[in-house]
C-alpha cells in the first residue's frame, strides 16, 4: 500500500520535453509531456475510449492524440475532438494529476488534487541553491522504497557495503546514535570519532591520511519516502561535534524514492556541497563517487528483495542500529493507515531490538 496525499518525484525537469512519455508510479502508468508554455501536464495514460496508452498518441498542440482512433485530450485530461463525430461524450476524459517543477526535479501529486498543497513540497532546496555545487541522477532498484528508506536510515553498513567508497568497519563498531521525532519525521544522527577517513573523503585531499577524523551523519527522513543526508569528516579536534565542521569534508546526499510497484523503486538522488563549488572536476568526482556508492548498496537491496519474495516474507530480527528505521516505517504506517482505515490491518509491529 502507498500513502496517496503527498507529492513524489516524477522524473528530472531535464527529461521532461515536447513529446510524450510514460511514467509507472505508484502501480499507475502516468503520461507526462511538456507543453508550448513550458508547463509540465500529466494525464492518465490510457484513452477513455478503448484505453490504448496515450504515450503511443502523438502531440497536437498542446493536446494530445489517441493512436488508435484520434481522440483528443487537453491538459485537464478533457477530450476535446472525436474525429468520426461532432459530439464529445461527457464522460471522455481521464484524470489529471497536480505538477509543481522544484529543484530540478518534476513532482507529481497522486492523491485528491483538491488536497494538494505546493507548499508541502519536501525540502530540497541544495540542489538549486547557487551557493551549492550539486549533481544527481537516477537509478532503477528492484526492491521495495522502504528497503531503500531502511538502508539510509541505518548507515552502519557502510564499513561492509562500502569499503571502497565511504566507508570503515569503525563507522559500524564506534558509532554513537541517537534516534528523535522531528517535525517533519525522524533524525537519526551518528558521530563516530578519530577514525581513519574513508577513501571517498581521502581523495578530496580536505582530510587528513595520517591521522583520525571525526564524521558525522545526519539523517532526516520525512513521509513518505524523502531522505537527506549530512555527512562529513574533519581531522580530530577541531571541533566538529560541538559544531566547527569547517575546513573538511561536508556533503549533502538528498533521496527520493518513488515506488514503481512493490517490488520496483524510481531512485532519484542528487549531492550538495559547499567546497569547490565552482570546479567542473570536483563536481564529476564527486558524481561519479556517490553513483558508485549507490550502486553497491543497490545490488545488496536487490538481493535482499529477492530473498524476501524467496521466503515468503520472512519476520525481522531487529538490532538497535534499527531505531530509526522502525520510526520511521510507523510513522508512515500510520499515515498510510489514515488514508485507508478499513484496510489497516497490517501494522509495523512493535518489537524490541536485540542488543
Amino acid at each position: 500500500m502507498y500513502m496517496y496525499n503527498s507529492w513524489y518525484v516524477a522524473a528530472w525537469s531535464r527529461d521532461i520535453a515536447k513529446s510524450l512519455s510514460a511514467h509507472t508510479l505508484l502501480g499507475q502508468s502516468i503520461l507526462l509531456y511538456r507543453k508550448s508554455n513550458g508547463e509540465v501536464a500529466a494525464l492518465e495514460n490510457r484513452c477513455a475510449h478503448r484505453h490504448v496508452p496515450l504515450s503511443a498518441g502523438f502531440i497536437s498542440g498542446d493536446d494530445v492524440e489517441c493512436a488508435y482512433h484520434g481522440l483528443r485530450y487537453n491538459s485537464d485530461g478533457v477530450c476535446t475532438r472525436v474525429p468520426s463525430q461532432e459530439r464529445v461524450p461527457a464522460k471522455a476524459r481521464v484524470r489529471s494529476y497536480p505538477i509543481v517543477e522544484r529543484y530540478g526535479w518534476v513532482w507529481i501529486w497522486m492523491g485528491a488534487a483538491e488536497e494538494a498543497d505546493a507548499t508541502k513540497v519536501p525540502d530540497f532546496s541544495r540542489l538549486s541553491d547557487k551557493g551549492f555545487a550539486s549533481t544527481g541522477g537516477t537509478k532503477l532498484v528492484r526492491a521495495n522504497y522502504e528497503l531503500i528508506t531502511d538502508n539510509l536510515m541505518d548507515l552502519s553498513h557502510v564499513g561492509f557495503v562500502h569499503r571502497e567508497t565511504i566507508g570503515t568497519t569503525e563507522m559500524g563498531e564506534k558509532g554513537v546514535i541517537k534516534v528523535d521525532r522531528s517535525e517533519q519525521g525522524v533524525r537519526v544522527t551518528r558521530w563516530v570519532i578519530d577514525v581513519p577517513a574513508p577513501p571517498t573523503h581521502a581523495k578530496t585531499g580536505l582530510v587528513p591520511t595520517d591521522k583520525g577524523v571525526d564524521r558525522w551523519q545526519i539523517i532526516d527522513f520525512e513521509p513518505p519516502c524523502y531522505v537527506n543526508i549530512y555527512v562529513g569528516s574533519v581531522e580530530t579536534g577541531t571541533g566538529a561535534p560541538q559544531g566547527n565542521r569547517q575546513g573538511g569534508v561536508g556533503l549533502w546526499i538528498m533521496n527520493a524514492m518513488t515506488p514503481i510497484d512493490e517490488e520496483t523503486t524510481h531512485y532519484f538522488w542528487g549531492v550538495g556541497r559547499d567546497f569547490n563549488v565552482n570546479s567542473d572536476q570536483a563536481t564529476a568526482f564527486i558524481h561519479d563517487e556517490i553513483s558508485r556508492t549507490f550502486d553497491e548498496d543497490l545490488a545488496i537491496l536487490e538481493l535482499q528483495q529477492k530473498a524476501i519474495v524467496q521466503f515468503n516474507h520472512p519476520a525481522s530480527v531487529d538490532i538497535l542500529a534499527d531505531a530509526g528505521g522502525l520510526q520511521a516505517r510507523r510513522l508512515l504506517r500510520g499515515l498510510i493507515d489514515g488514508e485507508h482505515p478499513a484496510e489497516s490491518g497490517n501494522r509495523v509491529q512493535q518489537r524490541e531490538l536485540a542488543s
